[in-house]
């Protein structure tokens, strides 16, 4: 791997994604197809530009992703942290527009687990008085 090789990993729910990105023409290339054939829904598609819309980067790097598991949303989210953070080991002053953005920050939102006696998470069984 050269110097000018950025590689990061982002996480969301159930999504994990390494993410490199190298100095380019914009470029994104997600699990070997462009962003927009990969991610269906332009919300998904801007969660992955935000980054280097936020940094003013967007025709100056190429970005490829592995990415897998979870569904669409966390899989956007999982690339979308992965490249922030390679664009903060490319450059450190890229870290202040990023994080007030919250571009840095990991959703921590997890799928709650489901009781014994329960048929979900929270909803319970029907209550019969009689």
């Amino acid at each position: 791997m050269s110097e000018t090789t950025f590689t990061a990993t982002g996480r969301r729910k159930r999504a994990s994604a390494r993410v490199r990105i190298i100095p380019g023409t914009g470029k994104i290339t997600v699990n070997g197809k462009t962003h927009e054939e990969f991610f269906p829904t332009e919300q998904a598609q801007r969660a992955v530009m935000d980054p280097l819309t936020t940094a003013e980067k967007q025709d100056s790097f190429d970005v490829i992703a592995r990415v897998a598991g979870g569904g669409i949303t966390g899989q956007a989210g999982a690339v979308s942290l992965g490249i922030a953070r390679a664009l903060q080991k490319y450059d450190a002053e890229l870290r202040a527009p990023l994080k007030k953005n919250g571009l840095l920050r990991r959703d921590p939102r997890e799928k709650e687990r489901k009781k014994t006696g329960q048929p979900g998470a929270r909803k319970k069984f029907q209550f019969s008085k009689r």
